[in-house]
Order: C-alpha cells, then sequence, then structure tokens
C-alpha cells in the first residue's frame, strides 16, 4: 500500500510558495556572485557553492525551514504535525524584510529591491502565509 501523504492542500500551496521563493533568491544571488566572481560552470558547482561558500550562507535560514516544513508535513506522527503551526509563524516572521542590520532580513530586503521574480514569489508566499497562520490580537 502507497505512503498516504498527510500534507493539506493548502499547507501544500504554502510549500510549493515557499520552493519558488527560495529558487527566485538561488537564482538573483546566483547572478550576484557570478558579477562578482565570473561564471559559474555547472549547476553541480553551483550547489556545492550554495552549500558551502560563504556568499550563499545568508539562504540557509529559508532553506532549513523548507526542509523541516517538508518533514513536519511528511510525518506521521500527530505531535509533528502539530509542530506546523509555530513553524509557518517563524517562516512569516522569517519573510519580513529589513532595511537595518544585517543577516538574512537585510540580504532578503536587498534581493526583493533588485528582482521582480523575488518579489513576485515573496508577494506569493506571503499571502499564502496571511491565510495559513491565524493573527494574534
Amino acid at each position: 500500500m502507497p505512503r498516504q501523504r498527510n500534507r493539506d492542500v493548502s499547507l501544500d500551496n504554502v510549500f510549493h510558495a515557499l520552493l519558488r521563493l527560495h529558487k527566485a533568491l538561488l537564482g538573483d544571488e546566483r547572478v550576484a556572485y557570478e558579477r562578482v566572481h565570473g561564471r559559474i560552470s555547472s549547476n553541480g558547482e553551483f550547489l556545492q557553492l550554495v552549500l558551502n561558500d560563504a556568499w550563499f550562507a545568508w539562504l540557509r535560514p529559508l532553506s532549513q525551514v523548507i526542509a523541516k516544513f517538508d518533514e513536519l508535513s511528511e510525518a506521521n506522527e500527530p505531535s509533528a504535525r502539530e509542530e506546523i503551526p509555530a513553524l509557518l509563524v517563524s517562516v512569516r516572521t522569517l519573510l519580513t524584510p529589513t532595511e537595518a542590520g544585517e543577516g538574512f532580513s537585510r540580504q532578503y530586503h536587498d534581493a526583493l529591491q533588485r528582482s521582480p521574480d523575488v518579489v513576485l514569489a515573496h508577494a506569493a508566499a506571503r499571502a499564502l502565509l496571511m491565510q495559513s497562520v491565524p493573527n494574534k490580537g
């Protein structure tokens, strides 16, 4: 009997929106990296840079959240699924760009200023997150 997927449609939509955002951010960072360091010769080289180069380190919190989201949504234990609302809240917080400071929120702000693809993916992800995460009054 095939393994049954536990992820519901709205969570699936959020997950795919986060993947699209991540892809847009990776594409934008690849262009910026290549402007400074020259052309990346292959997708394998690019993957190694994403995983190991300090240039791409700022994207790792989003990568980790996506991996955790996928892990929790596929889990068969109800206790794991109970962690999803808190994870959605943390993703919504993570996707709050800021012009000040450093780290993910600053780099995210800069990417939003540079890339229409990132802006569109951000808007889609935020809209789905706003629907999926109840506001605390």
